[in-house]
């Protein structure tokens, strides 16, 4: 026996989170898979699967509480409303009891079979093992969007944000507990898991077609789940400010002083009436844009400061053998 099967983890009690919204027609597919994975599992240890319905418009909770009577280690939370994805993952983790939580969301394009590869890397001492993302099947312009956000984020963030790597992820009890203790209603939770710090190791793996139906991730939940990102863990937008008003400063002394010079050597003032209207059109864009992101960060503390829950639950189910 290698010294390094000493130092290994026991094997863990799993909770899996599936945020759901809108995914009627792929549900029993995703639950077939999991109990598949989690039936090669030692059952003593109580694994579940916490299932938060995040104010579905379909039968997505309808099927759930069908499943509920298959699945003895099934639960499932219903939220009052549409509160969004990380808000229906923060509410996994306030509703699960596992010693790792292993996240994925309901449209199985991350395949759930990685899980056994995250829990050895637990096992090896890991806290957090999230998924990189290799490969993609959504369109050109989605996988180059995903690819500018995450390396944008890595550049100008205050924290390592691992690039390709979103909410996919396994993550022990103690991060969990982090997590929980956070108090933001903005939540951008890939970023608040590299915050936690701990040990985290990345998993290369292959993104899967959808199972049925299409994304609920539109462009702009897109933009806003990328703002959050940004502006939850940089300030660089904000000293923007300042290196255009210093350009700008700049840019005004010098064309000043070359007035002056030219007023004193050749007896007229520079004509530049054309330059002078770009110059000011473009400044004043370039504040608008400024009080712009400025507003941003004005109306997320504004949101903070209200101290709203992050999520409402309408009801629970769960199986009377669970």
């Amino acid at each position: 026996m290698t010294s390094q099967s000493h130092h290994m983890r026991p094997f863990p009690r799993v909770s899996v989170v599936v945020p759901l919204y809108n995914e009627a027609s792929g549900v029993t597919e995703l639950m077939l898979e999991l109990n598949r994975i989690l039936d090669a599992f030692d059952e003593r240890t109580g694994h579940e699967v916490v299932c938060i319905d995040d104010g579905s418009t379909d039968d997505t909770l309808e099927r759930l509480k069908e499943l509920v009577g298959e699945y003895p280690f099934l639960k499932v939370v219903s939220l009052s409303r549409n509160f969004g994805h990380q808000a229906a993952v923060t509410a996994g983790f306030d509703h699960c009891s596992g010693e790792v939580v292993f996240v994925i969301d309901g449209d199985l394009q991350d395949d759930p079979g990685v899980l056994p590869r995250f829990i050895e890397e637990y096992r090896k001492g890991a806290d957090v093992v999230y998924a990189q993302r290799i490969v993609r099947k959504e369109s050109i312009f989605l996988r180059a969007a995903y690819a500018l956000h995450y390396r944008l984020l890595a550049t100008m963030s205050s924290v390592e944000i691992p690039v390709d790597a979103g909410d996919f992820a396994l993550v022990s009890r103690r991060v969990v507990d982090v997590l929980r203790s956070m108090p933001e209603r903005q939540r951008y939770l890939r970023g608040l898991r590299a915050w936690a710090g701990f040990r985290q190791v990345g998993v290369p793996v292959e993104r899967r077609e959808r199972f049925s139906g299409e994304s609920k991730y539109g462009f702009s939940a897109l933009l806003r789940l990328a703002l959050d990102g940004l502006l939850a863990f940089s300030v660089i937008p904000l000293r923007i400010a300042t290196l255009l008003g210093l350009v700008g400063l700049i840019a005004g002394f010098a064309y000043g002083l070359y007035a002056v010079i030219a007023r004193a050597a050749m007896g007229s003032v520079p004509q530049g009436f054309t330059t002078l209207a770009l110059l000011q059109i473009g400044f004043g864009g370039a504040v608008l844009l400024m009080l712009g992101v400025l507003g941003e960060y004005v109306g997320r503390i504004y949101e903070e400061v209200k101290g709203r829950p992050i999520y409402i639950v309408a009801s629970t189910f769960e199986s009377d053998d669970g």
